[in-house]
C-alpha cells in the first residue's frame, strides 16, 4: 500500500508544476537540472510552503461502525446441511433439544402475527402517511411483509461524528495472557489471615489441556468442543481445584470460568466414582434461568463421553419432570436457590446431605442480600466437609460476604480486576441533552437501522420498556426479539435460541439477560439506559467481546448519569469514543417513531383484550368445577412445603420492596383500616354514591353497574390525558420513568451499603480485633481452654447466676452439718432424710434442734411482764 502511495507522489510531481530539485554534483559543484526521483523512485524533499495532495484512507475499523446498508440475503426453502438422526440418542445430543423435554409449552398469541397484521393494513390502508419516512413502501401495498430489509435513502448513510476521550492520567495496561494467583497485601480487614498463600505465577507454564493430567473421556470432550488452549482462568484454576482447595474466582466476562470449574469437577468425580449407590455430589448454583440453562448444556457436553449424570433444577420448567430425574440422584446438580429448596422439602429420597462440591456461579450475585435467606438455607443442608468455588467476573473481596459460604483457607484467583471490562471492548458513549430525554427511541432506532443492522443486544431497566420497543422495532421492518421476567420459561428460551441460531437480528432484555450468556455472535450491545451500577455496566457490556472476539458497546448517557460515566472513563484502559448523530436523522426518526404511535397502542390493545379473555375462560372453567363439584388439579395435590412460614415471606418481601412500595400498599388500605381520619370509609355514603351512579348509568343496569361506570370514567379520563399530550410529552415521560427505576435501585442499594454491622467484642490481647472474626467455632475451642472457676467468674448469663447462688447455698448447708457431726450430736436417719427433701410427707420442713420449753406460769420464756427476772 505505501509502495502505491510513493508512486502515485513521483508522478505527480514529475507531471505538476512543482519546481524540479536542483541537485549539487560532489566533484565540480555544477547543478544537474534533471530530476532523480524519476531515476530512483525516491519521495522529493517537501517545501514548506508548497501544497501536498492527502493520500491516506479513512481508516477501515471506523468505517466499519458507520452506516451501511443491509445486504439482501438469499431466501432458502431447504438447508442442504440438513440430516435425519437415528436414534435418540444422537437426537439428545442437541443440548436444546435435551432441555426442550423439561419444558412446558403453553400455546399464546404470538407478536409477530399482531405487527405483521398491523404491518399488511397499514399498506393497504394508510401508506401515504409513512410514504416520507419508508422508502420500502413505494407501491407494493401486500408486498411488505414482517421479515422485509429496510432500504436506506442517501441522506441516512450519513457518517457519524467520532470524538475520542483520553482518559489523564492513565495508569498503564495489565499484559494480557499472564494468569497470577493474588493475595492482598492490605490486613487490617484480616483478608490476609482469611485467605491462603500460594506461589505467584505459578501455573504460567500451562500452556496445554493436556499438561492437567485429565482423563480420555474429558480430553475427547473438549477436541469435540474445539478447545485447544486454556484461557488463563482455566490454567489457575483447574490444578488448585483438582487439589480439593475453596477458590475465589474473578476473570472478565467471556474467558471460559464455566469450563474452568467444570472440568476439575468431572475429573474427580471420575477419579473418585461411588459405585455403592446413586447420590448427588456436585451441587452448581446460578442466580438466573437463562444461565442455569446454559450451564446444563455445558455440562452435557464435557460428559457426554462418560457415565457421569446431569440433573437441572430451574424455575419455570416442569416440576413433574425435574422429580423425575432428580429421584434418581443424578451427580451433578445445576439449580436456582428457590426450585432447590422446593425440590428438598417436597421431593422424596432426594438430599444435600452428600454434597462434595458447591460451585457458586456468578458468586457476588448469590451473596447479596436478595438471595440470603435461601442461601443460608441451602448451605446449611449441604456437609460440613465439602469444596467450595466462587466464580464471578465482578467477584468480591470482602470477608464478610464471603463468610456465609463457609470456606476454609480459600486460594484467592483474580486473573483480571474485577472492575475490568474485555481488552478487546470498544466503548461508545452517545449524551443525551438536558430536556432530550424523549429522544432516546428515535436514536435507539437511528443506530439499528442504520449502524447496528444484527447480533445485536439492547438492554432496558424495565419489562414494560422492552416490550414497547419490541413492537416499535418490529412495525419498522427488523427482526426483533424480548427476554424478560414478563414471558413464560418457553418463550424466553425460544427467544434465545432464535437470538443464537440468527433467526432474529435483534434481542431487547432486562438484566435477566446480563449475567453469564455466552452467544458467541454478539457483536454489539446498547444500553438504552445506564444501568445503576458499575459491577451492572460490566456484565451487560461482557455479552460481546468474548472469547477474544471484538466488540463494541453503545450507551445512551443523559445527564442524570453522568456520575456512572466518569467512574467507567476512570476505569477503562483504553480510549473511549463519544459517538454525535446528525439532528437532521434524529428528527427524522423522531418523526417515524411518532407515526407508529397509533399502531403501537392497537397491538397493545389486541395483547391486552386477549390476556382478558384469557383470564375470563379460567375463571369460567374454575367456575363450571366448582358447580360439577369437581376439585381442581391444585387442590388434590398435597400442598407443597417452604423454610419460611407465610409470615416470614411477607415480612422478607416487604423488607427488599423497600419503603416506596410498602408506603404504597399502605395507601391503598388505609381508607378501609381508618387511619386517615379525613378520607374515612363510610359504607353509608359509598351505597349511596354507588346508587346515584347506577341511576345516572340508564337506571338497572345491574348490581355491578356501578363499579363498571366507575371503572370507565377513570380509564376514559386516563385516556383523554394521554391523547391530550403530545408524543414527545409521552416519550420524555417514558423516559423519566425508566431513569426513576435506575434511580430507585441505586437508593436501594446506597441504604444496603450504608447498613450499620452488627457490633462485636473485641478483645484486648488481640490488638483490639474482633473476636467475632475468627468464627463461632473457633470462639467455642478457646472457651473450653478456660478452667471452671474463670468460666462462672466471666459468664454473666441468667442460667450461671442462678447456678452459682444454689452451689453458694448447697456449701452453707453441707458445711452446717459437717460442724453437727464434729460436735457428737446425733441426728436420727428419719431426719437426715428429712433434711435432704427425701421424705415426700415432710418435705421442705426444717428439722433442727428445738429450743428450750416455756415454763408452765404462762409467761414469755424466763422473762416476767415488767421484764425483771422472777
Amino acid at each position: 500500500m505505501k509502495k502505491d502511495k510513493k508512486q502515485k507522489a513521483a508522478a505527480k510531481t514529475s507531471n505538476g508544476k512543482a519546481a524540479t530539485v536542483a541537485v549539487v554534483n560532489g566533484e565540480n559543484g555544477a547543478t544537474v537540472p534533471d530530476n532523480p526521483t524519476r531515476q530512483l523512485d525516491l519521495i522529493k524533499t517537501i517545501g514548506d510552503d508548497e501544497e501536498v495532495e492527502d493520500y491516506s484512507e479513512e481508516s477501515e475499523t471506523e468505517i466499519e461502525y458507520q452506516p451501511t446498508k443491509l445486504k439482501n440475503q438469499k431466501l432458502n426453502d431447504f438447508d442442504n446441511g440438513f440430516q435425519f438422526v437415528s436414534s435418540v440418542k444422537e437426537y439428545n445430543h442437541d443440548t436444546w433439544d435435551d432441555l426442550m423435554k423439561f419444558v412446558k409449552k403453553k400455546h399464546r398469541g404470538e407478536v409477530n402475527d399482531k405487527i405483521a397484521n398491523v404491518i399488511r393494513d397499514r399498506t393497504k390502508e394508510s401508506a401515504d402517511a409513512l410514504k416520507d419516512d419508508d422508502d420500502e413502501e413505494d407501491g407494493d401495498g401486500a408486498g411488505a411483509t414482517n421479515n422485509e430489509e429496510m432500504d436506506l435513502s442517501d441522506d441516512e448513510l450519513k457518517h457519524d461524528y467520532m470524538r475520542v476521550r483520553e482518559r489523564k492520567g492513565k495508569k498503564p495496561p495489565p499484559v494480557n495472557g499472564e494468569p497470577t494467583v493474588e493475595v492482598k497485601e492490605d490486613t487490617e480487614d484480616g483478608t490476609k489471615d482469611y485467605f491462603e498463600e500460594m506461589e505467584e505465577n505459578g501455573n504460567v507454564n500451562i500452556q496445554s489441556f493436556y499438561q492437567m493430567d485429565l482423563s480420555r473421556p474429558l480430553m475427547k470432550a473438549i477436541g469435540a468442543l474445539g478447545y485447544i488452549y486454556p484461557t488463563p482462568i482455566q490454567a489457575s484454576t483447574i490444578p488448585i481445584a483438582l487439589m480439593g482447595r475453596d477458590i475465589c474466582g474473578c476473570a472478565a466476562t467471556g474467558t471460559g470460568k464455566t469450563a474452568a470449574y467444570m472440568l476439575p469437577t468431572v475429573e474427580r468425580l471420575l477419579y473418585k466414582p461411588n459405585l455403592a449407590q446413586a447420590v448427588t455430589r456436585v451441587l452448581v448454583l446460578v442466580p438466573t434461568r437463562e444461565l442455569g440453562a446454559q450451564v446444563y448444556q455445558v455440562a452435557k457436553q464435557l460428559t457426554q463421553f462418560t457415565n457421569v449424570d446431569v440433573g437441572i433444577a430451574i424455575g419455570g420448567l416442569d416440576v413433574k419432570a425435574q422429580e423425575a430425574v432428580l429421584r434418581k440422584n443424578p451427580d451433578i446438580v445445576i439449580a436456582t436457590p428457590g426450585r432447590l429448596i422446593d425440590h428438598i422439602k417436597n421431593t422424596p429420597s432426594f438430599s444435600l446431605d452428600s454434597i462434595e462440591i458447591l460451585i457458586l456461579d456468578e458468586a457476588d450475585r448469590m451473596l447479596d442480600e436478595y438471595f440470603a435467606e435461601q442461601m443460608k438455607e441451602i448451605i446449611s443442608s449441604c456437609s460440613a466437609t465439602r469444596q467450595t468455588m466462587l466464580f464471578s467476573a465482578t467477584m468480591t473481596e470482602e470477608v464478610k460476604d464471603l463468610a456465609a459460604v463457609s470456606l476454609k483457607k480459600p486460594v484467592k484467583i483474580f486473573v483480571n480486576n474485577n472492575q475490568t471490562v474485555a481488552f478487546n471492548l470498544r466503548q461508545e458513549f452517545i449524551r443525551i441533552r438536558e430536556g432530550r430525554e424523549a429522544d432516546r427511541e428515535a436514536i435507539l432506532a437511528a443506530l439499528v437501522c442504520r449502524t447496528f443492522h444484527d447480533h445485536c443486544m439492547v438492554f432496558v431497566q424495565t419489562k414494560r420498556t422492552a416490550h414497547r420497543l419490541r413492537i416499535l422495532l418490529g412495525l419498522l421492518g427488523l427482526k426483533t426479539g424480548e427476554l424478560h421476567g414478563d414471558l413464560t420459561q418457553a418463550q424466553r428460551l425460544e427467544s434465545l435460541k432464535q437470538f443464537k441460531d440468527e433467526q432474529v437480528d435483534i434481542l431487547i432484555a432486562t438484566d435477566v439477560a446480563a449475567r453469564g450468556l455466552d452467544i458467541s455472535s454478539v457483536k454489539t450491545v446498547i444500553n438504552f439506559v445506564m444501568p445503576a451500577t458499575m459491577e451492572h455496566y460490566i456484565h451487560r457490556v461482557g455479552r460481546t467481546a468474548r472469547a477474544g472476539k471484538a466488540g463494541v458497546s453503545v450507551s445512551l448517557a443523559g445527564e442524570q448519569e453522568r456520575k456512572i460515566v466518569k467512574e467507567i472513563v476512570k476505569n477503562a484502559v483504553s480510549s473511549l469514543k463519544n459517538r454525535i448523530i446528525p439532528l437532521d436523522i434524529i428528527e427524522k426518526y423522531r418523526n417515524k417513531v411518532a407515526a407508529l404511535e397509533s399502531e403501537i397502542d392497537r397491538v397493545l390493545a389486541e395483547e391486552r383484550a386477549e390476556k382478558l379473555l384469557r383470564q375470563t375462560e379460567q375463571q369460567l372453567t374454575s367456575a363450571e368445577r366448582k358447580l360439577k363439584g369437581v376439585p381442581a388439579a391444585e387442590q388434590t395435590a398435597p400442598p407443597r412445603e417452604w423454610f419460611q412460614t407465610l409470615h416470614e415471606r411477607r415480612e422478607e418481601k416487604n423488607r427488599l420492596a423497600g419503603e416506596d412500595a410498602a408506603e404504597k400498599k399502605k395507601a391503598k388500605k388505609r381508607k378501609r383500616r381508618g387511619e386517615d381520619d379525613e378520607d374515612d370509609f363510610d359504607p353509608v355514603r359509598y351505597h349511596q354514591e354507588k346508587m346515584k351512579q347506577q341511576k345516572g348509568a340508564g337506571g338497572g343496569g345491574g348490581g355491578g353497574g356501578g363499579g363498571a361506570a366507575k371503572k370507565k370514567s377513570k380509564t376514559e379520563s386516563d385516556t383523554n390525558g394521554d391523547a391530550n399530550k403530545t408524543p414527545k410529552q409521552l416519550a420524555r415521560e417514558r423516559a423519566l420513568e425508566e431513569l426513576k427505576k435506575v434511580t430507585m435501585v441505586q437508593a436501594k442499594l446506597a441504604k444496603m451499603r450504608s447498613r450499620p454491622g452488627r457490633v462485636n467484642a473485641t478483645d484486648e490481647d488481640n490488638g483490639g480485633r474482633a473476636t467475632a472474626d475468627q468464627g463461632g467455632r473457633k470462639g467455642k475451642k478457646r472457651q473450653k481452654n478456660f478452667s471452671r472457676f474463670e468460666r462462672d467468674l466471666t459468664d454473666v448469663g441468667n442460667k450461671n447466676v442462678k447456678k452459682l447462688r444454689y452451689d453458694a447455698t448447697k456449701k452453707q448447708r453441707m458445711d452446717k452439718q459437717d460442724k453437727r457431726k464434729q460436735s457428737g450430736v446425733k441426728i436420727s436417719a428419719e431426719k437426715m432424710r428429712n433434711k435432704q427433701g427425701l421424705n415426700k410427707r415432710n418435705k421442705g420442713k426444717s428439722f433442727g434442734q428445738k429450743g428450750p420449753k416455756a415454763k408452765p406460769g404462762g409467761g414469755k420464756g424466763m422473762m416476767g411482764r415488767g421484764g425483771k427476772r422472777k
